[in-house]
């Protein structure tokens, strides 16, 4: 009797695990020095300036954390939450509060690092799929970091 209840117990508890984290690693090389990268993109609201999906970025605090609400060009809004930064090497992670993409518990890290005579930046996050299929919020967050980075490397030119 106990065997026969502990298989459909079992099943239960493994189908009611939260989903596994997602993870995303783009990075770039830039033929341009480290500190003129970082100036691009070290602004925690300079986003609006090189990111093309961003419209405008409108900085804000909450809880003494910088925010920053970003109005996304065709429509809709993210609001992200700068959780760590370092100028020194050149990094700052954030975490998305609310927006219309399909995660959550999304946290991504940018950085820049020195490279060959040149800079790499590397953009990372962590997610779980919120809303849709794993791969619809893998390709969703990888098609933001890769035209990111593309922008970024236009721009520190």
């Amino acid at each position: 009797m106990v065997r026969t209840l502990a298989l459909p117990a079992l099943l239960l508890v493994v189908g009611t695990v939260p989903g596994h984290a997602i993870d995303v690693q783009k990075s770039i090389d830039i033929a341009a020095a480290p500190a003129k990268v970082w100036q691009t993109i070290g602004d925690f609201c300079g986003i609006g300036d090189w990111h093309p999906a961003v419209e405008t970025c409108a900085p804000s605090e909450k809880d003494g954390m910088k925010v920053r609400t970003l109005s996304l060009k065709g429509g809709g809004t993210l609001v992200e939450e700068q959780v760590s930064r370092d100028d020194k090497v050149m990094r700052y992670t954030y975490t998305i509060l609310q927006g219309p993409l399909p995660v959550a518990d999304y946290k991504s890290t940018i950085s820049v690092a020195p490279e060959g005579s040149g800079s790499k930046v590397s953009w990372t996050g962590s997610f779980s799929a919120k809303g849709a299929p794993d791969t619809v919020a893998q390709d969703a967050i990888s098609g933001i970091y890769e035209s990111g980075l593309k922008a970024i490397a236009d721009k520190a030119k």
